[in-house]
């Protein structure tokens, strides 16, 4: 199995580089969804972030309002680690388990958006860094997610810097293109994968 980590600033197009790395044969493992599964109603880590955040963070209904969570945390850095303590334990442990059902000899790439900042850089054979130019990544944010100036500051505060990011990368996607580039690019990544996977298992033996 090559372990890979993958992972980019906020609106850099992980997602989009996970789904073609999937159409590969890649088993995908994203810590943003799992994220969103360990908190669903009636899980423990629902339970966690409603008794440390209050009800304001929950719709009617009982769900989490992200929204609102999102307002809480990206204002105010120690409430943002509060969460993470509920949520990042509980997210490793599920990805654990989801790469334990992949088939042997699988290419695993666990899609980490905060990997460099909690420091799992060493945990992967090879870690693949998203990158964009941050007039790109601004542009993205306001045309995806509606967010003002401000809110697109303060998430992109919230993560390593851009710098930080590279100086961990055994790869480089360059996303500042059009889907095409990223297509090509992505196909000359698998490539380098499937030959490192390759010989991980030469040294294996």
């Amino acid at each position: 199995m090559l372990r890979v980590g993958l992972t980019g600033g906020i609106g850099s197009g992980k997602s989009a580089v996970a789904d073609l790395l999937a159409g590969h044969g890649a088993v995908i493992i994203d810590a943003d969804q799992l994220a969103r599964e360990v908190v669903e109603p009636g899980t423990p880590g629902l339970r966690a972030v409603a008794a440390e955040f209050g009800a304001v963070v929950l719709t009617a209904e009982g769900r989490l309002d992200r929204a609102a969570l999102a307002a809480v945390v990206f204002s105010d850095p120690q409430a943002r680690a509060r969460l993470e303590r509920i949520v990042h334990p509980a997210v490793r442990e599920l990805a654990a388990e989801r790469e334990l059902s992949a088939p042997p000899g699988s290419i695993v790439v666990h899609v980490i958006p905060l990997l460099v900042e909690t420091g799992q850089a060493e945990s992967f054979d090879i870690v693949v860094v998203v990158d964009v130019e941050p007039a790109v990544q601004r542009a993205r944010l306001a045309q995806r997610d509606g967010l003002s100036e401000s809110q697109i500051a303060a998430r992109i505060a919230a993560q390593s810097d851009r710098q930080g990011r590279l100086q961990v990368a055994d790869d480089v996607i360059d996303n500042s293109g059009d889907r095409e580039s990223l297509a090509s690019a992505v196909a000359a990544l698998w490539e380098r994968l499937v030959s490192r996977r390759g010989d991980l298992a030469v040294g294996a033996r």
